[in-house]
Order: C-alpha cells, then structure tokens, then sequence
C-alpha cells in the first residue's frame, strides 16, 4: 500500500481523542511507509491529520475544489496540493491516488465520501479496503444502522463485510494489508421479485 486516503472533518470535533486518533494514524501510516491522500484543508482534523504525517516525514497530497480552497483554508505546507474544478473530481482523484480509503469522525461530508466509495466497492468499480476508525464511540450509531440494513434486507451481508471497523490505527492498518475484496467484478444486481 503506497497511499490510503482519509475522510475526515474540517472541524476539530468537540473531543480531544479525534485529534490524537489522527496523530495515532498518522504515526501509523508513517511508519509503514503509507502517504496521506485527504482534502487538502488546513483546518480541523483534516489539517490535524496533514500536519501529523507531515511533521513525521511523511508525503502528504491534498486535493481541493477551487469553490472550497478559500473557506476550508487550503493547506501551503503539503507534499502535493491538486486544486481541482469540483467535488466529483475531487473525489474521483483522491479514488485513482489511493490504495485504500479510511473515514475518521466527521460529518456530512466525510459520510457522503465513505458511502460513495463503499458503494463504489459494492459495484466492484475498485478493490480497495475502506475502513471506519471508530473514536470514542462516534460510529456506533451508524454502524448499528448498517446491520439492522442488513437485517432488513437492504445491504447484503457480503456488502456489509467491505467496511472494516477498528478502534485501532494499527489494527484497521493491518487489515488493510491482508484484505482482499469479496466482489471479484462489476456487477449491479437486480432484485427480481
């Protein structure tokens, strides 16, 4: 894995354990070699995590849209900063550049970026592993919503198993490095009922 890709908010958040969650996956990834893909912002736990990797030697690569790079406060200090005409290129680069996608605790914008590359991990439109770095609890409530989606018939349990969840940077890493995809090609399946 050269690189994974981190979800996370441009608001530090009310607790400190989601600052010191981002140094932790910071530390993490630096020491196996991993670079940042990420937002390209300055501010909240985006910067936080920027700096984090930065200040440990790490490569850093930010893509901004232009709309954004003024009001979330595009990061000067990056590897790399990719200023970019919109949010579906934004993500749809932060895609090709990673080998793998984590959500630390955010809000809407972070869960509308991990469901799009989960849904996208679903239709087999990549391999890659996602993960939920689940800090002090933040997920819980999502992640009770996903199964009882799969208790209701709505997210099949074998697209349910591509989140992988962790309350550990060094556990979520490691399972990054041994996964592998359960969808093998592109399909969309229809309910024929």
């Amino acid at each position: 894995m050269q690189r994974i890709c981190v979800y996370c908010g441009a608001s530090p958040g009310k607790r400190s354990g989601y600052t010191k969650a981002a140094h932790s996956l910071a530390q993490e990834m630096v020491n196996r070699e991993i670079g940042l893909v990420y937002g390209g912002a300055s501010i909240g736990i985006m910067g936080q995590m920027a700096d984090a990797v930065l200040s440990r030697g790490g490569e850093v690569i930010g893509v901004i849209p232009q709309a954004l790079a003024a009001k979330e406060v595009s990061h000067n200090g990056l590897t790399e900063l990719k200023v970019v005409g919109s949010m579906h290129e934004r993500k749809a680069m932060m895609t090709d550049l990673a080998d793998g996608f984590i959500a630390l605790p955010g809000g809407l914008g972070t869960l509308e970026e991990l469901f799009e590359i989960l849904t996208w991990a679903q239709l087999g439109l990549h391999q890659k592993p996602c993960g939920l770095l689940n800090i002090d609890s933040y997920y819980d409530g999502l992640i009770k919503f996903l199964d009882h989606g799969v208790d209701e018939a709505f997210i099949k349990p074998i697209h349910r198993s591509l989140l992988q969840v962790s309350d550990s940077p060094g556990q979520l890493l490691d399972a990054f490095a041994s996964f592998q995809s359960s969808i093998t090609e592109k399909w969309i399946e229809r309910d024929e009922t």
